[in-house]
């Protein structure tokens, strides 16, 4: 395919008329000085072809002229090599498609009025729709070819240029590929991005000289109605590294949201922290790489531009799309919640970038379809809390924790409430829509997430008040309910920043509130387990129930000490298995039963001594000095062998 003079001088011919436009003046002008220059053209020759640049002149030199591209055009078609093998030849096959698409563009008006000129104009678009194809085929030989070849010289260049110190392949492939190179050895492969964590960073997928031949192509496609075919071919081959490049991140290729909501949970969690890589490498740094090249390629064609990047990235985006879509609706276990709120802060953090990289009309749905599955993720961390919420309340009061410890729900519940609020933030957002009304709340003032957590603890203490029923005994219940709500009050005020959410959450009244109540939970238990015993110590008879005899009479002071003897016994006997978790708690209620009866004890056993009563043998019923009943009191709330609720955190 040498270059052809007559050929160049003919289409110099034809644009110098187009330019000066037709009359009779100016063909005879261009006509006199073609046929002087050169012999070889004829008057009549070059006047077919003037008269083909300017519509309104003979039907016959429209025929004639279309003819000549067509012997033009086919020598291109037809050809075994490809014609971007050669500059010269790419440049002329473009020249002459411009020529072809600008006469059919000229003369169509006419068609309608002159059958023949129709006729030649039907002939000149099978001739274009030829070289069309002929284009698209050259469009994906050049990206093919261009990506291997750029991406090849990537590879020698890797260790040195990466951007950020970044690599974008596996170790071990890259051993491989440096061994190949080394052989002489090229693969064809897909160039694919691993996950980074500098997503500033901009794939040049193709060389700077292959994108401007795509540009041509790509106009001349346009221009010949062709666009869409264009951007098809463009997208076909892009899309194929993005979905490897997905595949390479460890994502699962093409999961069902059956498959996914079946899949049990360490192998979901898995899932969900790959897909968080890779979400943020797509929309971080492959999509914005591909809107780049979409724009190099198709500048000036902005439809045809976003077209491309539509349907490049369409595939990749629906399958992360559809994997959190599929996590929104699966299982609202409460357990679930913390790889939630991860998904959820990573599709919040990658809106912007989803409005940013999808804002044509074109991927309108896929930027909706991101918003609706973000606010799928709310939807599914509020059904989580109100999963927890019928936990708490169906759990049932059957058996009673061994010596009044603390209850599994209520080290469950305050651990769980301590994890998610150092996610605060998160979920102040998630709960923002929220009414307080519906959950209970006294203070509209309060945020709706202090409103969520108030409740919670609210539901978890009745919840407490029922299980403390089954133990029957007054004093054990008491024990019970005081452990439970110093855990709570100790966990809300944990002083470690990652646990002081839940404090700020709930408050200091709040907290006042329920320090409060374990004070009057321990009183409860003093006067239901010590008050008799004490009634029993008084000087006076001023409590009958407490002193008088199987007779009905006032209890001697021999039957007093005995009673007491007996009544402390039992009462240390089975407060010994009893449990209070926490030491400063323990130390507090010993310390206060301390004060409480050693001086009472101490005052009835002066008086006894001195009694005439007592005799020579008072040490026979004084079976218990002071410092043994100190002793005893010391060794309450230690709790059996293995008892639940002792001192677990």
């Amino acid at each position: 395919m040498a270059e052809n003079g007559e050929e160049k001088l003919i289409a110099m011919a034809r644009h110098i008329a187009k330019t000066l436009g037709h009359n009779e003046s100016t063909a005879d002008d261009i006509l006199q000085i073609f046929s002087n220059f050169d012999g070889r053209f004829s008057r009549e020759n070059l006047s077919d072809h003037i008269a083909a640049a300017v519509p309104g002149t003979d039907s016959r030199a429209l025929d004639h002229a279309i003819k000549s591209l067509d012997r033009q055009i086919s020598q291109y078609v037809v050809a075994d090599q490809p014609i971007w093998s050669d500059s010269a030849d790419s440049a002329a096959f473009l020249d002459t498609i411009d020529e072809l698409t600008a006469t059919i563009r000229d003369w169509t008006p006419m068609a309608a009025a002159d059958k023949a000129v129709g006729a030649s104009l039907a002939r000149a678009e099978d001739l274009i729709q030829q070289a069309v194809f002929r284009l698209e085929d050259e469009f994906r030989m050049l990206m093919e070819r261009g990506g291997e070849s750029f991406e090849l010289n990537r590879r020698r260049r890797r260790d040195g240029e990466s951007p950020a110190g970044n690599h974008w392949f596996d170790s071990d492939e890259e051993e491989d590929e440096d061994e190949d190179e080394a052989n002489g050895e090229y693969h064809d492969y897909i160039p694919v991005a691993q996950p980074l964590t500098d997503y500033d960073v901009v794939i040049d997928a193709l060389p700077s000289g292959t994108i401007n031949d795509l540009h041509e192509i790509a106009k001349r496609m346009v221009a010949a109605g062709f666009g869409k075919e264009c951007s098809h071919v463009y997208s076909s081959c892009r899309r194929d590294f993005l979905e490897e490049s997905v595949s390479r991140l460890g994502l699962q290729q093409k999961l069902s949201s059956e498959e996914v909501q079946k899949m049990p949970w360490q192998d979901l969690e898995d899932e969900i922290e790959k897909w968080i890589k890779a979400a943020n490498v797509l929309l971080r740094i492959l999509f914005p790489s591909e809107r780049r090249l979409c724009d190099r390629v198709f500048f000036g064609l902005s439809s045809a531009a976003d077209l491309s990047f539509m349907e490049v990235c369409r595939g990749s985006t629906i399958q992360i799309l559809n994997f959190a879509d599929a996590v929104a609706i699966g299982s609202r276990s409460p357990e679930r919640l913390f790889k939630i709120l991860d998904l959820f802060e990573t599709l919040r953090d990658l809106i912007p970038e989803f409005e940013c990289n999808f804002s044509d009309q074109y991927c309108l749905v896929l930027r909706n379809e991101a918003v609706a599955i973000w606010n799928r993720l709310r939807e599914a961390i509020r059904g989580m809390f109100m999963e927890l919420e019928n936990l708490i309340r169906r759990d049932p009061a059957k058996d009673p924790v061994p010596g009044g410890g603390l209850h599994p729900i209520t080290r469950y519940v305050m651990n769980y409430l301590l994890a998610a609020c150092r996610s605060r933030e998160t979920l102040e957002q998630v709960f923002e829509d929220s009414v307080n009304g519906g959950l209970g709340a006294k203070d509209s003032s309060a945020s709706p997430l202090s409103v969520q957590m108030a409740w919670i603890m609210e539901l978890l203490e009745s919840n407490l008040e029922q299980k403390a029923k089954i133990y029957g005994d007054p004093a054990l219940c008491a024990v019970f309910m005081m452990n439970n709500e110093k855990y709570i009050v100790k966990k809300v005020k944990d002083i470690d920043p990652k646990n002081s959410q839940l404090s700020a959450l709930l408050g200091d009244d709040w907290i006042r509130k329920h320090t409060a109540k374990v004070k009057q939970y321990h009183l409860n238990y003093q006067r239901s387990s010590w008050n008799k015993i004490l009634g029993v110590l008084k000087a006076d008879n001023s409590s009958p129930a407490a002193t008088a005899n199987a007779g009905g009479k006032p209890m001697s002071a021999k039957e007093k000490i005995k009673l007491f003897n007996s009544q402390f016994e039992e009462v240390y006997k089975t407060q010994s298995q009893w449990v209070v978790f926490d030491e400063q708690l323990r130390k507090d209620i010993r310390t206060s039963l301390t004060n409480l009866l050693l001086p009472a004890y101490g005052n009835f056993i002066g008086r006894f001594q001195n009694s005439p009563e007592a005799g020579r043998n008072v040490d026979k019923y004084i079976k218990y000095s002071l410092e043994d009943v100190e002793s005893r009191i010391n060794r309450l709330f230690q709790g059996g062998s293995g008892s639940a609720g002792g001192g677990r955190k």
